[in-house]
Order: structure tokens, then C-alpha cells, then sequence
């Protein structure tokens, strides 16, 4: 495994450890965390691993964002396939972990909709859109680069702080899919596999629009 590989196979498994972690042990421990908490779990995650491995990897620690990037000439195409292997091998490992450590819990932070899935399907484009905006224009400015870290990780924050409880506020393939896979919970799991996708990826071509101009 490259370092570039490895640097997103531990900046994938920090995340999903830690966010969704906040979640399972919520609901182990009656809302000890709360939900604001969960948010800011999310949040500081992102912004830790972003300044951990960055300047190895770009940190992207989500194939939404991995995906988008390859439509921008900011992103070796070649090294595509490998990142998202690492994002979704090191998710699927933190849910492992999660579920040896709390056996009797039943979803491990699995992301599902609150009400129909056209809902959360839409909530989940636009939030993943603005987290790509940011990582995108913010980390392109040499103005504010020092602050990407602090940018995405905020935004993190504050989309999950409010559309958490109605779509996970989950913006990530690779977050979604490990407790889904490892709790069972696949029935709405297209959602947060295609939804994501979609929003980075027209997050792309903005930038692009932008960047012509």
C-alpha cells in the first residue's frame, strides 16, 4: 500500500471510528454525547485528519470527494481506484472495531432516512455540494489554504449539526457503507452511495465553471 493509500485508509478510519462511534456510544449511554456532540465529533475529525495528512494524500477520507476531484485537473486519475479501496477498507475496518466493542448495538451509526427517501436523497446532494465547494475553492485560495482544515471540518459541523437528524447528514459513500455492510442495514444504502456522488460531482463542475472564468 502506498503512503498516499495508507494516509486515506487511516484518515477514513479515524472518521468513521470517531463520528460514528459518537453515535453508537449516544445510544449506549442515553444521549451522553447528544446530538451536538455528534456534530462536533464529525467536525473535528475531518479538520484532525485534514492537517494529519493533507500534504501526503490531499486527505479526501471520502470517494465522493475522491470522485469529484478526478473531474478537476487537481487529482491523478491513476491513483483513482486505490484511494476509494483505502477509504472503504479502512471504514469497514472502524466498523469492525465498533461492533466487537459494542456487540448489542444495532446499527453502529448506520445512516438512514428519517422520513422518504426523495427527501434525504435531495438533503444529501446539496449538503454534499457545499462540502465540496469548500474543499475545493478554500483549498485552491493560497489566501486561506492554511485554513482548509478548519473550513471543511466547520462545514462538517454545521451540516450535520442541522440536517443530521432527517438524512445522517452523511456526504460520504465509505462513512455509510461500513455500518451498513456490518450492521445489515442495506436497505437504503443506495441513497448514500449515489446522493453523495452527485453533489461532489456538480461541486466539480462549478468549480471548473468558476476557474474558466
Amino acid at each position: 500500500m502506498s503512503k498516499k493509500n495508507l494516509a486515506e485508509f487511516i484518515g477514513t478510519f479515524a472518521l468513521v471510528f470517531c463520528g460514528t462511534g459518537a453515535i453508537v456510544i449516544n445510544d449506549v449511554t442515553s444521549g451522553a454525547v447528544s446530538h451536538v456532540g455528534i456534530a462536533a465529533t464529525f467536525g473535528a475529525i475531518v479538520t484532525a485528519m485534514i492537517y494529519a495528512f493533507g500534504s501526503i494524500s490531499g486527505a479526501h477520507i471520502n470517494p465522493a470527494v475522491t470522485i469529484a476531484f478526478s473531474f478537476t485537473d487537481r487529482f491523478d486519475k491513476k491513483y483513482l481506484i486505490g484511494y476509494i479501496i483505502a477509504q472503504l477498507l479502512g471504514a469497514l475496518l472502524a466498523s469492525g472495531v465498533l461492533r466487537f466493542l459494542f456487540m448489542e448495538h444495532s446499527n453502529l451509526g448506520a445512516t438512514m432516512p428519517f422520513d422518504s427517501w426523495h427527501q434525504t436523497f435531495i438533503l444529501e446532494i446539496i449538503l454534499t455540494y457545499f462540502l465540496m465547494i469548500v474543499i475545493l475553492f478554500v483549498s485552491n485560495d493560497k489566501s486561506v489554504q492554511q485554513f482548509t482544515g478548519l473550513a471543511v471540518g466547520a462545514t462538517v459541523l454545521l451540516e450535520a449539526m442541522f440536517a443530521g437528524p432527517i438524512s445522517g447528514a452523511s456526504m460520504n459513500p465509505a462513512r455509510s457503507i461500513a455500518p451498513a455492510l456490518v450492521s445489515g442495514n442495506l436497505s437504503d444504502l443506495w441513497i448514500y452511495i449515489l446522493a453523495p456522488i452527485i453533489g461532489a460531482v456538480l461541486a466539480s463542475f462549478t468549480w471548473r465553471f468558476f476557474k474558466s472564468e
